[in-house]
Order: C-alpha cells, then sequence, then structure tokens
C-alpha cells in the first residue's frame, strides 16, 4: 500500500502495479480498491499500464475529513495524478465516473478519460430516484442507520429488487464489505444530486472535457443507464460511446471485457 496527503490533510490510501502510461482507477458507491472486481480489474490492466487503484475518502485505508465536499474529492484525484507524474489516463464507473467528469471540467490534468455508466437520469419515462433521494440518504446515515441506507440507495437509487438485498445479506463477506463503506453513500449521493430527475443534460455544461473519452454502456443495462450513457456521449466535445455486453455495472460486471476495451481505448 502506497499513501500521500491530500491538500486538505486527508490521507489517501493506493495501490500501484504494473508498467507503462499512468491509469487511475475511480470506484463508484459500495466499492473501494480492494473490491474483488476491482482488484482483478486492476490487475489485468497492469499489463499494459502503470495501474493507480484508490481508496476514495472515507474508504477503505483513505482518512475520511468532515464536512464531505465534492471539490475535495476533485482535489485527491489531482494529487493522486501528480503522485503518477502530472498528467494520467482516468477510468470511472458509475458515480466514480461522475466524479471523473467533473474533474476533467475542473481542469486536472488528465490525458484520456473513461466514463462508465455515469447514472444519470435523462428522460422523463426512465425510472427516477424519489425527489428527497438525497436528504433521506444523509439522514439515515446521520442516524447510523447503516443497513436501511444500503437498501434504500440500492433499491430506490439503483433500481435493484428488495430480493437482491436480501441475498447480499447472506453472502459470506458481502454484507459485511457493504456496512463497512455504507457511510460514504450521502458522498455518492452528493455527486449525483440534480443529474437523475429526468431532464436532459445541459448542452455546454461539459464543454471544457475536451480530452479524448470513452463512454461506456451495458447492451444488458436498465434503459435509463443506456439512455444516460448515449446523452453523456452526445453533449462532450470529443466522446464516442461503446455498447457491448458485459459492461453493465448493475449486474456483474465482466473484468476482462473491460480491461480489453480500456486497454483498446487508452492505448490506441
Amino acid at each position: 500500500m502506497y499513501a500521500f496527503i491530500s491538500k486538505d490533510g486527508t490521507k489517501i490510501a493506493y495501490d500501484k502495479s504494473g508498467q507503462g502510461p499512468a491509469l487511475l482507477l475511480v470506484t463508484g458507491a459500495f466499492s473501494y480498491r480492494k473490491f474483488p472486481g476491482q482488484v482483478q480489474l486492476a490487475q489485468l490492466l497492469s499489463e499494459h499500464f502503470t495501474v493507480y487503484n484508490y481508496d476514495r475518502r472515507g474508504r477503505g485505508d483513505s482518512g475520511d475529513t468532515q464536512p464531505y465536499d465534492i471539490a475535495r474529492e476533485i482535489e485527491d484525484l489531482q494529487a493522486l495524478i501528480d503522485e503518477a507524474g502530472g498528467t494520467a489516463n482516468v477510468w470511472g464507473l458509475s458515480s466514480g465516473a461522475v466524479l471523473a467528469l467533473q474533474a476533467a471540467a475542473s481542469g486536472v490534468n488528465i490525458q484520456k478519460l473513461a466514463l462508465h455508466e455515469p447514472p444519470f437520469v435523462v428522460d422523463d419515462a426512465d425510472r427516477k430516484p424519489p425527489k428527497n433521494f438525497t436528504a433521506h440518504i444523509n439522514e439515515l446515515i446521520s442516524a447510523n442507520r447503516r443497513a436501511e441506507a444500503i437498501q434504500y440507495f440500492m433499491t430506490k437509487g439503483m433500481g435493484a429488487p428488495s430480493f437482491v438485498v436480501s441475498l447480499m445479506r447472506i453472502m459470506p463477506g458481502v454484507w459485511a464489505r457493504l456496512m463497512a463503506v455504507a457511510h460514504t453513500l450521502p458522498y455518492d449521493a452528493a455527486l449525483l444530486n440534480g443529474y437523475m430527475d429526468g431532464k436532459p443534460l445541459p448542452a455546454n455544461l461539459w464543454s471544457k472535457v475536451t480530452m479524448p473519452t470513452l463512454v461506456l454502456e451495458g447492451t444488458e443495462s436498465p434503459s435509463a443507464l443506456r439512455h444516460g450513457a448515449q446523452a453523456l456521449a452526445r453533449v462532450l466535445p470529443y466522446a464516442q460511446l461503446l455498447s457491448k455486453k458485459g459492461l453493465g455495472h448493475t449486474k456483474k460486471l465482466d473484468a476482462k471485457i473491460i480491461a480489453a476495451e480500456l486497454a483498446a481505448f487508452f492505448k490506441g
């Protein structure tokens, strides 16, 4: 494990593996650098890149300076890029894709950007979280009702059936990993706030994201996720859309498919 101190004094932990151009991995809700799927993806990508797989603040071995602010997460990403030599490729998944996108828009030195199913809801006909979604997540975590927050985030936010959450409770090790990072769900909700209400993405919102960008979507994904990915690819100046089975992140991700597509994009 490696670590650095971010701008606000927070320790951020990361693993580094492989050789080649720097590639940073930005996880989404519930995930962290030691999450099994994340470890597998980092191993596969390390055949082509120097991979930086880090714990977003509040997760794993990283610190959690309060109060939370999206700007601090962007500073973390910039500091990690500095650790990697000053410029890097970046892949972000789900809310991690939103974080990577906002970082790119703020001027963080990203060479190429891959945004994997950012959970934007841009069509009013698609399923949307409740209007008080962010506020209720904050209330549950403030009351230390982590199990309820997990269920609420998964079912009302991600659209997972209730039985899926019940199954996770009895799967060895799974529920414990979710509970360990549940307190960071308000951070993910903050990143998504305003982008899940069924309204089109503003055409010029991310006009400063001018690096080559790949937007990934799974053909097996719910329509809301697919519509969001397609809309984002249209509004970004230099984006291309990749639609492929095995990229849907609401089911089991196929790390081999993801790694192959990322390697082709970042090396191309």
